[in-house]
């Protein structure tokens, strides 16, 4: 009986799509110029001038990718390369509305101080497309056929097999940067940054295409051993004690990271990663089950731990968000509001002579700690406000909410186009999973196997947990939404992440190779003399 890998293959078309791929890229396009033509028509009444100039940029990146894949990688699946373009296409125009500031409304609100001018930049989101796009290019470049190892810098998906441990320190090396006194830097109370110059780059987005590669490589060798069973307790089949070592080991690593850094989203991600591709190994439903207890265990010592405040506070916000709207303090495991419409806030303001801080520094008087969950609030109110079709582009107030052109993007789309935007976006994440994992399937190596999957699950646990975060279903973290928020770290470290998948979707999808002669009549030629007379 064929195995389920073998099957999938038996389905594919073994024939260059690149006419489906280009119509789907077209497609995309077209939606992105929509975005930005409704955004000028919703504000001032005309196509916006930034049109040609964004929209025509991203068709002119677009295309240089569609070439670059339908040259070196024409088996590739055709829907990956659309269906980046128009996530990070109506990205880009989010974050070019958002960058508008010639509301009235807006400019209401920053008068009047009840809105704060962020930092919305879509000429530098446009510079990082270009940079992303150009790193897909360059990786389909380099990584070859598996079959033409051969060739001038020839890197193959299959070759990083050979670097795995390599890969897992360097990983290990990324994640330890932004803890370093000169160049590591926390921003929101996350110290996930270094800093180089003017510029700001979070290390941990690349950290996570090493982890996978060195998650394969481990995996892939110790798969048999970690799939025996060692004891039975009701339905669950435990693994033997020998093997639990790695686990622990990587919940000790997240720990780390979550201690070091104080970033719970980074925890989620990684250690997530390493039981979903110990799954994909193993397919033992015991190894879940043991990881989501230790993730959980791991947040609990968290939050007893002193010097991890800024993890007790997100958890707190999460269950009970209302005290803290525009400023909470807490003063003995009881929260004081300190927000504006306080009298505590209005001492403070009146003493010092500035209403802005005022109060943290209430808070500070009380010797509390202080938080505010007003980003998560407004959040939440602009999704609410959106409704099921939205306000539409343009047309709402998205900006209200702080960090709308990054964190909370996700809501900021909400607002304005709806749950049903939501969920066509949603969709598209799906999809880009669905087709990851269908090329993990479809991979004849066991290595490929579980480099396809723990790339596609690498996105769609990013999604997840900043998904949930904005809308309150689990404690919000500081994680980007691929694609869409603005940033150039997580926009070029998933640019690759496609360009992986690309390669890895040729390689399963090409004809196998043919026979040198047909098959048929063999002659059978004896070298045995004949000494009969």
């Amino acid at each position: 009986m064929n195995t389920i890998g073998e099957q999938v293959r038996a389905r594919l078309p073994f024939h260059r799509r690149n006419s489906a791929s280009l119509a789907l890229l077209v497609f995309a396009m077209a939606l992105t110029l929509s975005a930005f033509a409704e955004v000028g028509l919703a504000r001032d009444g005309r196509l916006p001038l930034g049109l040609p100039v964004y929209g025509g940029g991203l068709v002119v990146l677009a295309l240089i990718a569609y070439v670059a894949q339908a040259k070196f990688a024409p088996y590739a699946d055709p829907l990956l390369l659309p269906l980046a373009v128009a996530l990070n296409g109506i990205g880009l125009a989010m974050i070019y509305r958002l960058d508008l500031d010639t509301s009235k409304d807006k400019q209401a609100a920053l008068s009047t101080g009840e809105a704060a001018k962020d930092a919305a930049d879509a000429p530098g989101q446009l510079m990082w497309t270009f940079v992303g796009i150009a790193l897909f290019v360059a990786a389909v470049l380099i990584m070859r056929d598996t079959n033409k190892t051969d060739a001038p810098l020839s890197f193959t998906p299959k070759t990083a097999q050979r670097y795995s441990y390599m890969m897992g320190l360097g990983a290990i090396i990324l994640l330890v940067l932004p803890i370093a006194p000169v160049i590591g830097t926390s921003i929101n109370g996350a110290r996930v940054w270094i800093r180089i110059g003017g510029f700001s780059v979070q290390p941990g987005e690349f950290a996570k295409i090493m982890l996978v590669v060195f998650f394969a490589g481990y995996l892939v060798n110790k798969r048999q051993a970690m799939s025996l069973i060692g004891k039975k307790i009701g339905p669950l089949s435990l693994p033997r004690g020998r093997d639990l070592g790695p686990i622990v080991v990587m919940w000790l690593f997240c720990l780390g990271v979550l201690f070091v850094q104080t970033d719970l989203g980074t925890a989620f991600l990684f250690f997530g990663l390493f039981i979903s591709m110990l799954y994909i190994a193993t397919q033992r439903i015991s190894w879940v089950m043991l990881g989501v207890g230790l993730l959980a265990a791991g947040v609990f010592i968290a939050t007893l731990l002193p010097f991890m405040a800024h993890v007790d506070q997100r958890i707190d916000i999460w269950l009970k968000p209302g005290p803290y709207f525009d400023g909470g303090c807490v003063v003995e495991d009881k929260v004081i509001p300190v927000n504006p419409d306080t009298d505590l806030y209005k001492q403070e303001a009146a003493r010092s002579g500035q209403a802005l801080g005022a109060g943290l520094r209430a808070c500070n008087q009380l010797k509390g700690k202080y938080a505010d969950s007003a980003q998560l609030l407004k959040g939440l109110y602009s999704l609410g406000e959106g409704g099921v079709l939205g306000t539409g582009l343009g047309q709402g107030e998205p900006w209200r909410t702080p960090l709308s052109f990054s964190d909370f993007i996700f809501d900021s789309l909400g607002e304005e186009l709806g749950l049903t935007g939501l969920m066509a976006l949603l969709l598209i994440y799906a999809l880009i999973m669905q087709r990851g994992m269908k090329t993990a399937i479809a991979a004849r190596d066991p290595f490929l196997k579980l480099f396809a999957g723990g790339v596609s699950f690498v996105l769609a646990l990013q999604v997840f947990v900043i998904v949930g975060g904005v809308t309150r279903l689990i404690p919000l973290t500081g994680l980007t939404t691929p694609f869409l928020s603005q940033g150039g770290s997580s926009l070029m470290a998933n640019w690759i992440l496609i360009a992986i998948l690309v390669r890895m979707s040729h390689d399963a999808r090409k004809p196998a190779p043919q026979a040198i002669q047909d098959e048929g009549m063999t002659q059978i030629v004896s070298t045995r003399s004949d000494d009969r007379t």
